[in-house]
């Protein structure tokens, strides 16, 4: 047995035994509403311009939630080919979707600029109160960066879910990842069950909902359809009334992210926000060892 999966499973049994991890069973005490099978959220970053108009009335049409994370970043403010102007923005909130923060200027989250967050925050946040929309309670970690030492900013600022993508359990560029746990994913780093790219097919998104049963919820993250801007995260029209279709055959559940506060009580966190981070890790190694 080699040295990096003997440290896996060490990893592994040390955390069961600690007891912050429970096996397949969410922590009873975080959860509210029993959490259905086929729970699914949306997530749409970038205020990409086909967010509302192809995005928006396939939602509609479907008659699903989601979340759209707002940013003012690369050239938002004068570009209005590829991004959405804020009176759109404020026509997606009056049509019941919700509304989070990316950061004003579409921001990396390390522990070099974190203290440049609350401002980047705050800059959206009063955007939306111009417009009437209110505060975002949801972030998204721009390119997907982060840092535990963001936690209390994002809480100050009344953030109750921030979402990551699928890394450092998978690569980045593979758009893969596991399903939101409440009780051991901390609620300021849910993790993407899938990150739609433009070589995604059907099958890819059949993985990431799949995972969302036994108390799992697949949290979906997707840029533009396309996304005029940014070709490396794009998704296609085509594909994406495929996934919707998908998601309505298997009679999923599908909602925004600030709607998990019906399910999960978000004041409770794992005391190790990066515990079942290091667990994941450990049976990817142990599951790639011949």
């Amino acid at each position: 047995m080699s040295v990096r999966l003997m440290c896996a499973g060490v990893l592994l049994a040390w955390v069961y035994a600690a007891g912050l991890l429970r096996g397949d069973e969410p922590a009873s005490e975080q959860l509210r509403a029993t959490i259905p099978d086929r729970l699914v959220v949306l997530t749409f970053d970038d205020s990409s311009k086909s967010h509302f108009s192809i995005v928006r009335p396939l939602l509609r049409e479907y008659g699903f939630g989601a979340t759209f994370f707002i940013t003012e970043g690369w050239d938002f403010a004068e570009n209005k080919t590829d991004y959405m102007t804020w009176e759109e923005i404020r026509q997606l909130h009056e049509d019941g979707f919700e509304i989070g923060n990316h950061t004003r200027d579409h921001l990396g989250i390390t522990d070099k600029t974190v203290d440049r967050l609350s401002e980047q925050l705050q800059a959206i946040a009063d955007r939306c109160q111009e417009h009437g929309i209110p505060a975002p309670v949801s972030f998204a970690w721009p390119g997907n960066a982060w840092t535990p030492k963001a936690f209390e900013v994002l809480k100050q600022h009344g953030i109750v879910f921030a979402r990551r993508g699928g890394a450092p359990e998978y690569p980045y560029e593979e758009g893969r990842g596991f399903a939101y746990q409440p009780g051991q994913d901390h609620p300021l780093l849910l993790p993407s069950a899938g990150d739609a790219r433009p070589k995604w097919a059907l099958q890819d998104l059949e993985r990431a909902v799949q995972q969302a049963k036994s108390g799992r919820i697949a949290i979906l993250q997707f840029h533009g359809v396309p996304d005029t801007a940014h070709d490396w995260v794009s998704s296609s029209r085509a594909n994406f009334e495929a996934y919707l279709k998908y998601l309505q055959l298997q009679k999923c559940r599908v909602i925004s992210l600030r709607d998990l506060q019906q399910y999960v009580d978000v004041t409770v966190w794992p005391e190790d926000a990066t515990a079942i981070i290091r667990v994941r890790q450990a049976e990817l190694a142990k599951q790639a060892s011949p």
